[in-house]
């Protein structure tokens, strides 16, 4: 969907010690992510990149994929060589029966 120059990874391939970046909007954090994700809005990305570690596999997600595969560009345009974009973003990482979790314990969906 994205070319051969957007590294991508499945959801049931992400593995435990992956840093989950989460490039929604609020609403859409709030409702459900991923339990031990980070959030970090796709349009805060550029004034934040010091919170993007470098130094261990990050995997970004979004909703569907598209946006998260846009912030994994960019990433990689700016010295990351550690990005990977999640497959069908939070859809995909729920189709599959990974968890989502919110930050008040109430049952998590994906917007």
């Amino acid at each position: 969907m994205f070319g051969p120059d957007i590294p991508t990874v499945n959801p049931a391939e992400v593995a435990d010690g992956d840093y989950l970046l989460d490039v929604r909007e609020p609403d859409e954090w709030s409702a459900g992510h991923a339990p031990g994700a980070h959030h970090l809005p796709m349009m805060e990305v550029p004034a934040r990149l010091s919170e993007i570690p470098t130094d261990r596999d990050v995997v970004v997600v979004c909703r569907s994929g598209g946006r998260s595969a846009q912030v994994v560009g960019y990433l990689l345009g700016n010295g990351w060589d550690n990005v990977r974009n999640l497959a069908g973003g939070m859809h995909g990482w729920t189709a599959t029966g990974r968890p989502v979790a919110t930050d008040d314990g109430q049952p998590g969906r994906v917007l």
